[in-house]
């Protein structure tokens, strides 16, 4: 019975995350064309609402091409190993006080290393497309998400000092008892996470790993059809599963005022994270690669280094 539930959790939520990329990707092309002075998408039903829908629907109408000098079964494999971490992670997730996933005690160490075996299905689908615009674009990814994944974890950690818990709901329930967001007193570690999320992502302006006009798309230049929706599908995935973590973590998760329920309090949070990312992707320049390397490794984790030993002193001070 356990398992027949479980079953039926991991099916609606992804239902409702299919429907949530597709509103995320409309609502992306929606707020940087606004910001660019341009209507977006708007032809195909009212709004453009379902422009992303008929997207959607090219692209599995496409004939999938699989190159001549491919290695076909990494080929194939590649977006599946994309997408399956990025939708793995959403089992942890605690959306209210009484929606989730599975509540374990290493909740946030189980985010992080399973959101980490995405990197593979970048490197597959770059290495296999004997391409070099792939290769290279590959090889960007992996060195971008390991450079940033440190400082990501890193500004994690000063939270889990305070909290001592690795548990999802245990660390909001430690901001409901405070009185406080981490956002407040872990500002520095927000700045370092929202900074470090964006490389993690690929997402402008740090999207070297799929740069159009370097790369063609980079490490799926070569993929096609219900392939290359998957990788998008990926992307938008763990999109919304760092906004979620973020979430949980800085913005006190489903805390807000009792006029509207938990869930919906999570759910305005985790919009409102995506947009900065969408303003910062229709406002910003790309990164140079040295730039990025530069910033990651002399700026990112030793600032983030500097909340760890700040917090830790704090937590002595209050008495353990």
């Amino acid at each position: 019975m356990d398992y027949l539930l479980m079953f039926l959790y991991a099916v609606a939520v992804l239902i409702i995350l299919l429907g949530g990329v597709t509103f995320a990707i409309l609502a992306e092309r929606k707020v940087i064309g606004y910001i660019q002075l341009r209507p977006g998408p708007n032809r195909h039903g009212p709004w453009g609402i379902l422009q992303t829908v008929a997207d959607v629907v090219k692209l599995l109408l496409k004939e999938d091409v699989i190159p001549a000098k491919a290695d076909k079964k990494i080929f194939v494999l590649a977006p599946v190993l994309a997408f399956a971490p990025a939708f793995s992670v959403m089992a942890v997730l605690v959306y209210s006080s009484s929606i989730g996933g599975a509540d374990i005690n290493i909740g946030v160490l189980y985010f992080l290393g399973v959101s980490s075996i995405t990197m593979l299905g970048v490197l597959m689908g770059g290495w296999s497309s004997n391409n070099k615009y792939a290769l290279l674009g590959s090889i960007r990814g992996v060195a971008q998400m390991v450079s940033y994944e440190l400082p990501l974890i890193l500004s994690i950690v000063g939270i889990i000092i305070l909290v001592g818990s690795l548990n999802m709901t245990d660390i909001v329930n430690y901001q409901a008892d405070m009185g406080m967001w981490f956002i407040v007193p872990q500002f520095l570690a927000f700045i370092v996470y929202m900074i470090s999320s964006i490389a993690e992502l690929n997402r402008s302006p740090f999207d070297l790993p799929e740069a159009e006009s370097e790369l063609v798309a980079g490490y799926f230049t070569e993929y096609s059809g219900f392939r290359f929706a998957m990788f998008m599908l990926a992307e938008y995935t763990y999109a919304i599963a760092i906004a979620g973590l973020a979430t949980t973590l800085f913005l006190g998760g489903w805390l807000g005022p009792a006029f509207l329920p938990g869930i919906v309090w999570f759910l305005l949070k985790v919009c409102a994270v995506m947009f900065i990312w969408f303003w910062l992707t229709a406002t910003l320049p790309r990164a140079r690669v040295d730039q990025l390397m530069n910033f990651g490794w002399k700026v990112l984790i030793p600032l983030a280094l500097l909340n760890i030993v700040v917090t830790s002193i704090i937590k002595v001070w209050m008495g353990g």
